[in-house]
This record gives C-alpha cells, structure tokens and sequence, in this order.
C-alpha cells in the first residue's frame, strides 16, 4: 500500500477545505435568510397592529381626548370611558349600529355562499367534463374579471327596478350583486385549484362505477377545502367592507343598508360626531377578525395548495 503523494494530499485537503467553506457559506446564508426574513416580519407585523391599537385605545378615550390630542398620549394621560361603544351599539337612530351590524351580516353570508356553490360546480364543469367549447366559454369568464364593477352598477340597478326584484325580497338584489360581481374571480381561482387534482383519481372512480357527482362530492369537495375556505374568507371581507355595491343597490333604504354606509354617515349632519368613528370601526372589524381566525388554517392551506409537487 503505497502513500498519497503530496499533490493528491493537497487535493483531498483542498476538497475537504472547500467542501466544509461550502457548508459553512450555506449555513451563514440560511441563517441569514432567516434573521432577514423574521425581521421582516416583525416590522410589518408591528407596522399592521399599531394603528389597530390606536384605533382601540382611541374608541376608550373620552370625546375631549380624542378631539384634542392623539391616542398616542393616552400613556401620558390615561382616561377610559365606555360611552362610545353605549352610542354606537344602542344610542340615537342615527348612531346605533346594532340593525345595520345584523344587516352586514344578512347581506354577507349569502353573497359569500350563493357564488362559491356556483363557482364549485362551474369550476368542475370546466376542468373535469369534456364539451365543445369549453376553452373558449372559460376565457370568457376569465375576461369578464376585466370588465370594471362600475359599468354594471346602472344597468343592473335599472334591471332590478324593473324586474321588481327588490321588492319580493329586500336583500336579494344585494346577494345577487355580489354574487355576479365575485363569480368570474372565483371561477378562475377554483379551477385553477381543480386543474391540479390528479387525472388518475378521477379515471379510477370512473372506473370503479362512479358518476360525476359522486366524484364531485367524494372526491374534489374534500380536496378542495382549502381553496374553498381560502376564496370564502376573501368573498366574505370584500362583502364586509363593501360601500358601493351597498350603497347602490340598498336604494337609500335604511332597513337593508350595511354596516359600511351606517359608518360614512356616522360623523352627523355637521361632522360633530367623527369621535363615534373610532368606537364604530372596531365594532365593523369583530366579525372579520373572527372569521378569518376561525378558518385560518384552511387559509394558509389554500395559499399553499399547488406550490409543492412530490
């Protein structure tokens, strides 16, 4: 058995020097990237809660305060008062919020449900069933996102006038609004989730004897959640924070208006009451913030979905 020459010595020397300055620069960088990137966070987490608890404190805070001096000097001089939240929730008509609350919520849950149910089985008729033309009527709904939401405001309120629809059912020309103006998005959004589902699955149901709604209901709804739970949290905040569609299609009446319209209007005829603001956004903010809580891991699944094959 022979030595190593000097040359081949210094070889495995330089190899195992380079291979280990290797590992080292992967590790420093991964380390790095992960400081970078947890700093990142941390500021745009801190840069996203400040104004929410500003906005909380402020709604504590006594008129005189909150008219007077930022929410910030709250430390300095700290003062708490429920009266803005008695105001917002039970105070004088054109304050109470509680009716138009309910209202946000009766106009909310059935434009979040109406088009998801439509845009499931849209969705499986475009990426699962073989038609003529398919391609082409699904880059018709994908153009229809273009289209903006303004230009349908008129013609479709002038539909619903003459149709009488508003007057069978207060909310319906709300849900079907909404319902119109979410359906291209989520039709796109959902096939694009269905594309990715396995042509094999399907082919062995097929086989196996089963329809297209065992398949439906069997196999793509439980693949699907995800992306359902993910569309549904953004139908349902559109909805929430809606102003426009509220506005327009309510027809002024104060019975089926949102809770967004109550709070443009809440600062009074002469923009005296603009400190019932702060008590009124944190009210508006309750229902999302629990929805989105609720469904959060189904969410973060949805945004996931796709982005990892294996």
């Amino acid at each position: 058995m022979t030595a190593p020459t000097l040359s081949e010595a210094d070889q495995a020397t330089r190899a195992m020097g380079g291979g280990n300055g290797r590992s080292a620069s992967s590790t420093l960088k991964s380390a790095l990237t992960n400081r970078i990137g947890s700093a990142v966070a941390i500021v745009i987490a801190v840069l996203w809660t400040v104004p929410t608890f500003g906005l909380f404190l402020s709604s504590l805070r006594p008129e005189a305060q909150i008219k007077g001096s930022g929410w910030w000097t709250f430390f300095s001089e700290p003062a708490f008062t429920l009266e803005n939240y008695q105001q917002v929730l039970g105070g004088s008509s054109s304050t109470d919020l509680s009716q138009y609350f309910l209202n946000s919520i009766v106009i909310a849950v059935p434009s979040t449900l109406l088009p998801l149910a439509l845009a499931i089985m849209a969705a499986y008729a475009f990426s699962a069933l073989e038609w003529r033309g398919r391609d082409l009527v699904f880059v018709g709904v994908f153009t229809l996102q273009i289209v903006p939401l303004q230009m349908a405001l008129i013609p479709l309120l002038r539909f619903f006038n003459d149709t009488g629809a508003g007057s069978t059912l207060l909310f319906l020309p709300l849900w079907i609004a909404h319902s119109i103006f979410a359906l291209p998005l989520a039709i796109f959004l959902l096939h694009n989730f269905m594309s990715e589902v396995p042509r094999d699955l399907i082919e062995a149901a097929r086989i196996d004897g089963a329809g297209h709604v065992t398949v439906f209901l069997r196999i793509m709804l439980p693949l699907m959640l995800p992306a359902i739970a993910s569309f549904a949290i953004f139908q349902f905040l559109w909805v929430w924070n809606d102003l426009l569609v509220g506005l327009t299609f309510s027809g002024g009446n104060r019975i089926i208006q949102p809770l967004t319209a109550a709070l443009a209007a809440m600062t009074g005829d002469r923009g005296q009451d603009w400190h019932l603001l702060t008590a009124g956004a944190f009210v508006s903010i309750i229902i999302p913030l629990v929805v989105f809580f609720a469904l959060q891991r189904y969410f973060v699944r949805g945004l996931l979905a796709g982005s990892v094959k294996g």
